[in-house]
């Protein structure tokens, strides 16, 4: 583990703009055809989660990996598998916390007196590959999993909706969160063009549902002010992805008018992905957490 250089935000913004400009959303993905629908720590068996989800989603997809599985150099070694020579790492950032002292020599511009300490956010990189990459691997490790029918991941859906107490109203045309009475409005299920068009829809919406000051109350005008509701838009794309990931409904672009509003919140900020993807992570967890009340959400992982 390494300190991260300060560019690894402008370089992960840049090759996810790259793809958005390019039509390809590394979030929008038939998750029902594809073997492991979230990336893995092989070795662990955690999944990677926020930024490093859609780093990992990105690069499966553009290499074409059939396994979206990964480990770190150390790791397949360890289990006597070597990396082949001249493949490429991907990078992706853990966040951890540090306790420093007030007067910390690191730090001295947070020097106070009445304050005994600080927790400082320290971003750290790793390098990690795919096990496509690498040769010597324990076949036990490599192995895909048992498709899952369309009903089970339409009753997956459907819990989320359900277990998560917001309002669901159905007609008319349009698919959207009201704030103002705190509910979700849908047209009916046989207007859409197949049941992935319409559970897609819905978990965008429950998403944005979960912005309420009851849920997780997400504040955005604060980081991204005239921005937040296209920001707003993308925490929703990103989170729907992840829920359609967890019960395999097969992800859809929901709004492609807000591409060119996201290019340009990321462009302006570096950050705003990591920001964007730790907010949709959040809201994530908080409605899987619902249907599954006897498992917390996993610890955020990088390796």
């Amino acid at each position: 583990m390494k300190d991260v250089s300060t560019d690894i935000y402008q370089r992960i913004t840049d090759r996810i703009v790259e793809q958005i400009e390019a039509g390809t959303l590394p979030w929008v993905r038939p998750w029902s055809t594809v073997g492991d629908t979230v990336p893995i720590n092989i070795i662990s068996s955690r999944a990677y989660r926020g930024i490093n989800n859609l780093v990992l989603q990105l690069e499966a997809q553009s290499h074409g990996y059939r396994l979206n599985r990964w480990l770190t150099y150390r790791q397949a070694a360890e289990r006597g598998a070597q990396v082949r020579k001249g493949e490429t790492a991907t990078q992706i950032v853990y966040y951890q916390l540090r306790k420093l002292a007030a007067t910390s020599d690191a730090f001295p511009v947070y020097a106070e007196p009445d304050i005994p300490e600080r927790i400082i956010p320290l971003l750290r990189v790793y390098s990690v590959f795919n096990v496509a990459q690498i040769d010597g691997l324990p076949t036990e490790l490599l192995e895909v999993p048992a498709a899952q029918g369309p009903l089970a991941a339409q009753e997956a859906a459907d819990d989320l909706l359900l277990d998560s107490a917001v309002p669901i109203q159905h007609g008319g045309f349009r698919a959207f969160y009201s704030p103002s009475e705190d509910r979700i409005q849908l047209p009916f299920k046989s207007l859409f063009k197949d049941a992935a068009n319409y559970y897609a829809a819905a978990l965008h919406e429950l998403v944005h549902a979960t912005g309420h000051m009851s849920r997780c109350n997400r504040q955005l005008t604060t980081r991204f002010g005239t921005e937040s509701y296209a920001a707003e838009e993308l925490i929703a794309e990103l989170g729907a992805a992840f829920l359609c990931a967890h019960c395999r409904i097969d992800g859809q672009l929901q709004h492609a008018s807000y591409l060119s509003s996201w290019l340009d919140v990321l462009r302006r900020d570096k950050r705003a992905i990591f920001v964007a993807s730790t907010k949709a992570q959040q809201a994530a967890d908080y409605l899987i957490a619902r249907t599954q009340p006897a498992h917390a959400p996993a610890e955020a992982l990088a390796a």
